[in-house]
């Protein structure tokens, strides 16, 4: 591959204000309009919007600056370098593997770049259930149509790879209607390596749009620096206080960093704002903070085709299925999402079950591989509580999050569903992800099999990459931590613009949805902090 221009690289010789937190040497305090914590999806989106609106904007990122530079397209490297807890998260009793972003552009760095609008009928939800009028699929669209044009969303115009049209071939065979993702790529190679960082700049993530635009327009960045509290005095937060992080990006290096701003904005992502502010020991008068977050819980099935599927080559995720949300109402079984991912040889490792020669026998086969998952939309039934966020001794944040009888319902539906659009595309041999699954080899063995499976936790593998809820919106500060427009309800200048604010799971990968929350809240504080601003708050 030759040699591309690195915008990151460009960046810093144009002399961008970016302090790498393993460098400082003395403690630092700094003041601002507003400080952002986070650099994902809300983070970035905020950054870009505010520092637009002539405020001076500090943005505070937990994992490293890493760029195009940097990307080898090698699994080994990115998930220390590029992931919370090295694409280890777990839940509190292990049984499901979270993977989230921890670089400057979080999440966004490192998905798979599917993008889609809010699904009309959770809208709807919000509005009827928590009291979210302004969340209207006709309100939201020119959000999201501004956010699509900025970062190139749009249909993807070549055709799936193998791994993504044996999905598409079998939901055509069984008459499941499925169609093409959207993706957010301008000029995109087709590598498929999108989950370790776009080695061509082609993913437009926060790394190489809004986060670059706001450090142009005199924005600050610190990196590997890690937010432990907000200070308060009466209903505002007037500081905060972080420490700066070792090479690794683990241990706290001694040396700390205060901030005083006006505004707090808060965009780590559901698990860490849902645990910032619980170290910070934020209003939290009917113990909403942290509870009602949500996954999409995901199962896998895996399936052996006749030919090479390749499933490591083009792009990672380009086809899927609502046919299984759109048919089942929400406050029915839990509904899901069907996609292909992407079957690179570590995430595949990690995912198939057995040892020894049994799962060796399976990774022999990998450029065979094809793979399917199922994405359940939780949070919308009464059986449907989610998860809850707390600390450790250590003041880190876990999620806790047992999986009821109702989910488990969708999983064993989602594995017949998987299982049967394999075999009607032509596969030989399908396997359930599941520790006491086995290769099944036709459809009425898969039948029977599934059926009789024990839907637990660690038997069951369950994984997600979405988190969303623990700081959910709503009128009623009762049953919820912010007000629609993000800020928080005991709070006057605390905001909350990421996933973490969503009343309930989406049922589709959220980063659009989250784009155009953003937007629109992000915009409206912007347009009242430059008509009114004040001195610093002291």
């Amino acid at each position: 591959m030759s040699k591309l221009p690195d915008p990151i690289r460009l960046g810093l010789d144009r002399g961008w204000t970016v302090q790498d937190g393993a460098k400082l040497k003395a403690d630092l305090s700094l003041e601002a309009d507003i400080v952002i914590v986070g650099t994902g999806a809300g983070g970035g989106t905020a950054a870009d919007i505010l520092s637009a609106a002539g405020l001076k904007v500090i943005m505070i990122e937990e994992g490293p600056l890493k760029s195009s530079s940097d990307f080898r397209m090698l699994e080994r490297d990115a998930y220390p370098q590029l992931y919370q807890e090295s694409a280890g998260r777990q839940t509190q009793d292990k049984a499901i593997t979270i993977l989230q972003g921890r670089s400057v552009g979080g999440s966004t760095t490192v998905n798979w770049t599917s993008s889609f609008r809010t699904p009309a009928a959770t809208l709807k939800h919000w509005q009827d259930q928590w009291g979210l009028r302004e969340y209207s699929q006709e309100s939201m669209a020119p959000w999201f149509a501004r956010m699509e044009e900025r970062l190139s969303i749009a249909p993807w115009p070549v055709p799936p790879n193998e791994n993504n049209d044996i999905l598409r071939r079998g939901c055509e065979a069984l008459k499941i209607p499925a169609a093409a993702i959207q993706r957010n790529v301008k000029g995109c190679w087709n590598l498929g390596y999108c989950g370790v960082g776009c080695p061509t700049n082609a993913k437009q993530s926060m790394l190489v749009t809004t986060v670059p635009a706001a450090l142009d327009r005199g924005a600050t960045l610190l990196h590997r620096t890690r937010v432990d509290t907000l200070r308060f005095a009466h209903d505002k937060a007037v500081s905060l206080e972080a420490v700066a992080l070792d090479e690794a990006g683990i241990r706290p290096t001694g040396v700390k960093v205060k901030v005083r701003a006006r505004h707090f904005v808060l965009a780590g992502g559901a698990i860490n704002t849902p645990g910032l502010l619980l170290r910070s020991k934020a209003p939290d008068p009917h113990a909403t903070l942290g509870k009602r977050t949500f996954l999409h819980p995901v199962n896998v099935t895996a399936a052996l085709m006749n030919s090479k599927v390749e499933g490591y080559n083009g792009a990672p995720q380009t086809i899927y299925s609502d046919h299984f949300l759109d048919t089942l109402p929400l406050d029915g079984p839990i509904g899901y999402k069907l996609e292909a991912p992407p079957v690179h040889p570590i995430l595949a490792g990690i995912t198939l079950q057995g040892f020894g020669e049994e799962h060796s026998t399976w990774m022999r086969r990998l450029p065979h591989l094809q793979v399917v998952i199922a994405l359940l939309r939780d949070g919308f039934h009464p059986h449907s509580i989610g998860g809850a966020v707390s600390l450790r001794k250590d003041g880190s944040p876990v999620l806790d999050y047992a999986i009821s009888d109702y989910v488990w319902d969708g999983m064993r539906r989602a594995f017949f569903t998987m299982a049967e659009i394999q075999f009607a595309a032509g596969a030989k041999v399908v396997m359930p992800m599941h520790e006491k699954g086995k290769p099944m080899k036709s459809w009425a063995e898969a039948k029977q099999h599934i059926a009789d499976l024990p839907m637990k936790p660690l038997e069951c593998r369950v994984v997600s990459a979405h988190v969303m809820g623990g700081c959910g919106m709503g009128v009623d500060e009762k049953r919820s931590v912010v007000r629609g427009d993000g800020r928080h309800h005991q709070l006057e200048n605390v905001w909350i613009f990421d996933g973490s604010a969503f009343p309930t799971s989406i049922g589709a990968n959220p980063q659009l949805s989250i784009y155009g929350m953003v937007a629109r809240n992000a915009t409206r504080l912007a347009e009242a902090l430059v008509s009114q601003k004040k001195p610093m708050v002291g």
